[in-house]
């Protein structure tokens, strides 16, 4: 799925969110659904280097840290990393967190995803010509 559409199925879904830009790991926008480019790389770059501070803030050894909330009383900003990509968010105040992480976790899925290849539609043999094929009688 392109980026423009995944953001545009996130932004459908997710009623709490109210704006997204998804990025590749440098920071680099592939798609947002802020007003202008300038916000949409700020957001970006910003939520890259969240993500390398709090990774330097962590013991040596722990897990990539893959998802965080800085959270606000009049709203937050998520993160989430997946596969070389990154997806924040900006909700309003008091967002469901959870719910909120799982729809930037399967946008990012959805981006991830080779285009299916159109698959060859495979005919079904009726009872009587796997019948027949087993027998030997008919073409199968």
């Amino acid at each position: 799925m392109e980026a423009a559409q995944a953001l545009a199925d996130l932004t459908e879904i997710s009623s709490q969110i109210e704006s997204a830009v998804l990025a590749d790991g440098d920071g680099t926008v592939l798609a947002s659904t802020f007003g202008g480019n300038d916000r949409a790389k700020g957001v970006a770059e910003a939520a890259v280097e969240l993500l390398r501070e709090s990774e330097a803030a962590s013991p040596q050894g722990a897990e990539p840290l893959v998802q965080l909330q800085a959270a606000t009383p009049e709203g937050s900003v998520f993160v989430v990393r997946e596969e070389g990509s990154v997806v924040a968010a900006v909700t309003g105040a008091e967002p469901t967190v959870g719910l909120v992480f799982y729809d930037l976790r399967t946008c990012l899925r959805l981006v991830g995803r080779e285009p299916e290849r159109a698959k060859k539609p495979t005919r079904r043999r009726t009872k009587k010509q796997a019948e027949q094929k087993e027998s030997g009688d008919g073409e199968g």
